[in-house]
């Protein structure tokens, strides 16, 4: 599954919400988008996400223009106001929020497997606002991908929570080796060491999917506010150590 960005843009210059940026994204290769200012990484992600329509330029998937097929596919991962945990939430709060709306168990045997499993067991009573970045994004990414039909995701700004860039690289570098399509919208400064880091991921084709996602968790119903997703293979949680609509106690991001 890929996904271009061709020469989208939302306002006009000087001073555009969005000034014009392109990027591809496919299995093994993430795309990366590099904007500033506070509100171009939202606006960015929202249109690589399908969720909003560009001014200017197309948003394609596997070559075709269609924004709904890219809402199914690709989930937005800690986007700002959008798809981010509140930040006093615990670990533990957010996986059995997001195991719910994911229509699956949200017990506490089921949310304390997910978290041995993530390797972050240890963070199980810890805010969010308090966990390295490295964790942060970890724990987003893999419960985004529990939802159904859910084969790409757009990660928003990471560089914001502090940290070096090489540790959180690694979870995209993680999930991109699993054939996950990930874009990622960063700074231009952490953009120039994500590009150096680019040649660490070796193409999905030859490396092993781990399979503790079908043992963890079975996919179960859909979120009654969804529309119908596309069939793929649920990419689902690594072994250790290797949000579309959110739950209740996450900010929401409406699917159009």
């Amino acid at each position: 599954m890929t996904l271009e960005l061709d020469h989208v843009g939302i306002g006009e210059e000087p001073g555009a919400p969005l000034p014009v940026v392109s990027a591809v994204a496919a299995p093994g290769r993430p795309g990366v988008l590099a904007v500033e200012t506070e509100q171009a990484p939202v606006l960015a992600s929202l249109v690589a996400g399908g969720r909003m329509q560009p001014d200017t330029g197309r948003l394609l998937l596997d070559g075709h223009e269609d924004p709904a097929a890219v809402r199914r596919a690709f989930a937005l991962v800690d986007t700002p106001g959008i798809a981010e945990p509140f930040p006093v939430l615990t670990l533990k709060q957010i996986v059995r929020e997001e195991l719910a709306f994911a229509g699956q168990r949200p017990n506490r045997e089921h949310v304390d497997t997910v978290l041995d499993e993530l390797g972050l067991r240890d963070y199980v009573d810890t805010a969010v606002q308090r966990v390295p970045t490295a964790v942060r994004i970890r724990l987003l990414v893999e419960l985004a991908l529990l939802r159904d039909g859910v084969t790409g995701i757009v990660i928003t700004s990471p560089e914001r929570h502090g940290g070096a860039v090489e540790d959180w690289f690694q979870v995209v570098r993680d999930v991109a080796r699993r054939g996950v399509t990930v874009v990622l919208v960063t700074s231009k400064a952490a953009a120039a060491t994500v590009e150096h880091l680019l040649d660490t991921i070796e193409t999905h084709d030859d490396v092993a999917t781990p399979g503790v996602a079908e043992t963890l968790v079975t996919p179960q119903t859909e979120d009654p506010e969804d529309v119908a997703r596309t069939d793929g293979t649920e990419p689902g949680l690594p072994a250790a150590p290797s949000v579309t609509t959110a739950s209740a106690t996450v900010p929401t991001e409406a699917q159009k």
